[in-house]
């Protein structure tokens, strides 16, 4: 994907944000606002000219219900310096639209880089974007689209992936913390730090960047073993084998394991090893603790059974994922 000349500093920076009808608001709202703030925040002059666009009727109706009026498809030999493919439940006929599919492949080809927000990736990945690259998309969705686009190695657990110029995120809400990444690349971390703060949000977030967390994974059974999970997260470095959660759920072990599949979808040795796995993540990410002593305060025993574990959730041991995350 050639790149476009870089635009000078006292120049705003073109960027382009592609919408269609059924488009999900916050892939679109997120990003704009995130610029919107960073030319309030990014001292002497404008630093970015945000706008919506989209192929058609300009006037095209969110999967919310909110009424968008967006700016006709810009001819390919304009300058462009950031394209953001937002997601929602139109991509599917986005992707079906050979013209569309044609000019974000073109466009693409023109900008300095890049973006998808949440499904947006499946646009990515029909113009040939993906080949051959990482990428992420909403969690529920990651397997839909590395069976779609075999060619890109799709990573079902960043909040966004960055390879080349090619960007992209997690599901909705991550598209503002790739947002404000794409702020830091351009203007530095002071300037996207003042954004995040204005936003109230982590300019990167806590707890090792899962879009999926162990804690979101088990809410299904909140309303049943809220009390049982609380034990879990208060006790990981303690006995939480099957008889000592059945004794604090108040139940059988054999009741304990069949209820609690059917409430979260997980067996409970499942969920304390996921839970188990996400502090170690935190404690890689956000402290210089030797592994060993994570392995032992996060309830693994030792560095080997930590390891084994990291390498079936994480798919990378301790050590590689605190140099990458590691603060």
């Amino acid at each position: 994907m050639p790149k476009s000349p870089r635009f000078s500093p006292d120049q705003p920076r073109p960027i382009e944000v592609l919408a269609f009808p059924s488009v999900q608001l916050l892939d679109v709202a997120g990003p704009l606002q995130v610029f919107a703030t960073a030319n309030e925040h990014g001292g002497a002059g404008t630093p970015y000219a945000p706008r919506v666009i989209a192929a058609g009727d300009p006037g095209l109706t969110a999967s919310a219900g909110l009424r968008l009026v967006a700016d006709p498809l810009p001819d390919l030999a304009a300058p462009v310096d950031t394209l953001v493919i937002a997601g929602g439940p139109g991509v599917v006929a986005a992707c079906d639209d050979a013209a569309l599919v044609a000019w974000v492949r073109a466009r693409a080809g023109r900008a300095h880089r890049v973006a998808s927000v949440c499904t947006g990736a499946f646009l990515l990945g029909a113009a040939g974007l993906l080949d051959g690259r990482r990428a992420v998309t909403h969690w529920k969705h990651c397997g839909a689209l590395a069976a779609r686009y075999r060619r890109a190695r799709i990573e079902p657990d960043p909040i966004f992936v960055r390879d080349g110029p090619v960007w992209s995120s997690a599901g909705v809400t991550a598209g503002i913390d790739l947002t404000l990444a794409l702020v830091e690349e351009d203007l530095g971390r002071a300037t996207a730090l003042a954004v995040a703060r204005h936003l109230v949000m982590f300019l990167k977030r806590p707890g090792g960047q899962a879009q999926f967390s162990a804690a979101l994974a088990l809410q299904a059974g909140e309303e049943r073993f809220g009390r049982l999970h609380a034990f879990m997260a208060d006790n990981l470095s303690g006995d939480l084998s099957l008889p000592a959660l059945a004794a604090a759920a108040g139940m059988s072990a054999r009741s304990l394991s069949r209820h609690y599949l059917e409430a979260t979808g997980l067996t409970p040795a499942k969920a304390v090893e996921r839970l188990r796995v996400e502090a170690a993540r935190r404690a890689l990410a956000e402290t210089a603790q030797p592994v060993k002593r994570i392995a032992r305060t996060c309830g693994f025993g030792s560095e080997e059974t930590l390891r084994r574990s990291f390498l079936r959730h994480v798919a990378a041991t301790p050590q590689a994922y605190r140099a990458r995350f590691g603060g």
